[in-house]
């Protein structure tokens, strides 16, 4: 019921920030192009006799920029998404993810608005702490703004800068001699992706949100493959993640709107893909000619359900779910 209670409030909060709501597709003809996503995958059938692989989205990022491009300015979606292969205390096959969209504004008021719906969630539920498996954080603190390159010399001791060159591409050598001479394992078949993303989660974001929200921001540009490079340094992104208590609750963008480079982007990551996992996905050609007309603006993604699970102080996805999927039998 409190989970009822955040969503009217949230719808709430945005009119009155005058956003429309919307509704997009669930069935897409891309799921998505980021390496590590999985997507669940059906057969369309027409009338007429043809049919065509179409995927459940893993969000509603692709419908909505269509919808930018289209003339609105300021959305937002209560959208149900789907991801295979997640499952445990935090993650779950089939969950709601809040995203919305500004035209015109720095990507930097994207900060604010997160701020806003933790004091929300946290009023609504009537509470003054968010609460996860013991640890707190005040959600009416102002958040800590910390760029990815200072957690990460902070936490691990590493300049994650200097294997970085002018434009943004990654030395895999400099990151995995740093990474080992800090403790982290690193395999010889490990990218430079797969060191930065052990180093983030093996020592740096145990120490995130703790007390009050962290922003994480500035992520390196190869690690933000929807975002604008920061114009002052072309090395990172727009980008930041929201934490509180240790779990990542948002993603954000200035949404980048540059057809060639994300083209360019969208194939790295799907060859990266088929490395990994043998698959890739579709690029969705639709989608790469909205963004073409598509003004400026930027964009962020929050975990509606570990939003609910912070406010109720919840140790468990399926707590705040109505109908949790079944888990596969062992």
């Amino acid at each position: 019921m409190t989970r009822n209670r955040i969503t009217a409030a949230v719808r709430n909060w945005f009119a009155g920030q005058d956003f429309v709501e919307v509704e997009t597709a669930a069935l897409q003809v891309s799921p998505g192009n980021e390496a590590h996503l999985h997507a669940f995958a059906t057969e369309a059938h027409e009338l007429t006799g043809q049919s065509a692989t179409r995927y459940l989205r893993t969000s509603p990022e692709f419908a909505c920029k269509a919808l930018l491009a289209a003339g609105e300015e300021r959305i937002f979606d209560f959208a149900r998404v789907w991801r295979n292969r997640e499952r445990g205390a935090l993650h779950h096959p089939e969950f709601t993810m809040l995203e919305w969209y500004r035209t015109a504004a720095p990507y930097d008021l994207l900060m604010e608005d997160c701020h806003a719906l933790l004091i929300l969630a946290a009023e609504t539920a009537g509470t003054g702490q968010l609460r996860f498996r013991g640890r707190i954080c005040d959600p009416l603190a102002a958040p800590q703004r910390v760029t990815v390159a200072q957690a990460i010399e902070r936490h691990a001791g590493i300049d994650l800068l200097s294997t970085l060159d002018a434009g943004g591409e990654t030395d895999r050598a400099a990151l995995a001699a740093s990474a080992a001479a800090a403790g982290i394992r690193v395999a010889d078949d490990d990218s430079w992706a797969d060191i930065f993303s052990r180093i983030l989660v093996e020592k740096v974001e145990p120490h995130l949100g703790i007390g009050q929200a962290t922003v994480l921001c500035e992520y390196p540009v190869s690690e933000a493959a929807l975002a604008r490079p920061k114009p002052t340094d072309p090395r990172v992104a727009e980008r930041f993640e929201l934490y509180a208590c240790g779990v990542e609750l948002a993603n954000a963008f200035g949404e980048l709107t540059d057809v060639d480079e994300q083209r360019r982007r969208f194939e790295i990551e799907m060859t990266e893909k088929s490395r990994l996992y043998g698959e890739r996905y579709p690029i969705d050609e639709d989608f790469l000619s909205a963004l073409a007309i598509m003004p400026p603006a930027c964009g962020s993604a929050l975990g509606f359900d570990r939003l609910v699970m912070l406010a109720t102080g919840a140790s468990r996805i399926e707590q705040v779910l109505w109908s949790p999927v079944s888990e596969i039998d062992r």
